[in-house]
């Protein structure tokens, strides 16, 4: 099986400077910028279009995008590049600024709803080449051919999956999650600790995808409590940066599973940010999933370092054993991350918390990821899920 990955990939301090270059040796000449607010005030924005103007290209900028991107803000973007008339984009950010770009530039090719769109490889046609340059260590957009963009008309998160999503360009500074404040670094660090592992248990996980996963949960154990205690520390933070887009290029090609599919609805609903929703949701979920890959799962655990795995580190554990190493290891790291659980997060309320449940596990089996799972579940099973999150 070939990988779906980016024709050309960059992971280094300073990477961002290569955008220019990279632009012109695709030929383009005329840029469009997608970004949010924030990091256009940031001025990091800024930096990556002067060197764009520096190398000749024309330059927009759309600051436009807002976590958890909608289809009105793609719209937006879309009319921004063709009011420049782009040929390429350029999408600067965490997760939402790459998916929201990736869709803009593909939406002159993929016209009307973008529900209809929504699954495996069912856009129309190709769009604009996509160089992304990512500031959190977290999500793997930059790797992938995913992405989420919520459906205004019905509050629901469309997930799309097709290769002609995949940026054509991935510039992976590892200087810019430097700047990603402490609950952010845990929460997109658990997020991409969750990539690697269900990358890793999904059922279409392949030869091809399970090195790049699991070499991705071994960063995730060696870096990320490391970048969390000491933003500053630019060996984690560059090994966070080579995970996040290890387990991008892992899950784009194995695909996500439950806690994915659970992730997207509590985001839509309650405006959970998508790295934190899954970190939320990592322990419950993996412990009802535990029975359907308890080898993998073991492995997972191993190469977290949660196991032994042989003479060296006090003889092998049997997969059982590090089945419950497992579990109680991702509780313990939410723990030492501070990551808060559903009750404590702010426009949360029980009551609204449980009226919501049944359309939440009805929207996550309709996006498809949740029969990836090593257990598929039912709605009802979903349901209790979230109130073991709650």
């Amino acid at each position: 099986m070939a990988l779906v990955l980016p024709d050309t990939t960059w992971i280094e301090r300073g990477a961002r400077r290569r955008a220019g270059a990279e632009a012109v040796a695709l030929g383009r000449s005329r840029a469009l910028v997608v970004t949010d607010a924030f990091i256009a005030s940031s001025g990091v924005a800024g930096e990556v279009g002067d060197g764009l103007l520096d190398a000749g290209l024309a330059v927009a900028v759309f600051d436009g995008v807002e976590p958890d991107p909608t289809d009105a803000a793609v719209d937006e973007g879309r009319a921004a590049l063709n009011a420049h008339e782009a040929d390429v984009v350029v999408a600067v950010g965490g997760g939402s600024a790459l998916d929201a770009a990736k869709m803009i530039a593909a939406r002159g090719a993929n016209p009307g709803p973008l529900r209809q769109y929504m699954g495996y490889q069912q856009l129309a046609g190709a769009g604009l080449p996509v160089i992304a340059i990512p500031t959190t260590a977290g999500t793997g957009a930059e790797a992938t051919r995913v992405v989420v963009i919520t459906d205004t008309s019905t509050d629901t998160k469309l997930m799309l999956l097709d290769d002609r999503l995949c940026p054509t360009v991935a510039l992976v500074d590892v200087e810019l999650s430097a700047t990603m404040p402490r609950p952010l670094t845990a929460h997109v660090g658990v997020d991409t600790l969750t990539h690697g592992i269900e990358a890793y248990v999904s059922a279409k996980a392949t030869a091809e995808t399970d090195p790049l996963a699991l070499a991705c949960v071994r960063r995730c154990g060696e870096h990320l409590e490391a970048a969390w205690r000491d933003g500053s520390d630019l060996e984690a933070r560059a090994g966070m940066a080579r995970a996040a887009y290890e387990g991008g290029a892992a899950f784009a090609n194995a695909s996500v599973c439950l806690v994915h599919g659970m992730s997207r609805p509590l985001g839509a609903v309650f405006h959970v940010p998508h790295g934190l929703s899954n970190a939320v949701l990592l322990p419950a979920v993996t412990a009802f999933s535990l029975p359907g890959a308890p080898g993998r799962y073991a492995e997972v655990a191993r190469t977290l370092g949660l196991a032994g795995g042989g003479a060296s580190d006090g003889g092998p554990t049997s997969d059982e054993e590090a089945g419950r190493a497992l579990l109680r290891g991702l509780g313990e790291l939410n723990e030492r991350l501070e990551v808060p659980r559903l009750r404590d997060l702010p426009g949360v309320t029980r009551e609204a918390f449980d009226a919501a449940l049944p359309k939440m596990a009805s929207d996550a089996l309709d996006s498809g990821s949740p029969d990836r799972n090593p257990v598929v579940p039912t709605a009802a099973q979903i349901e209790d899920l979230y109130r073991a999150a709650w």
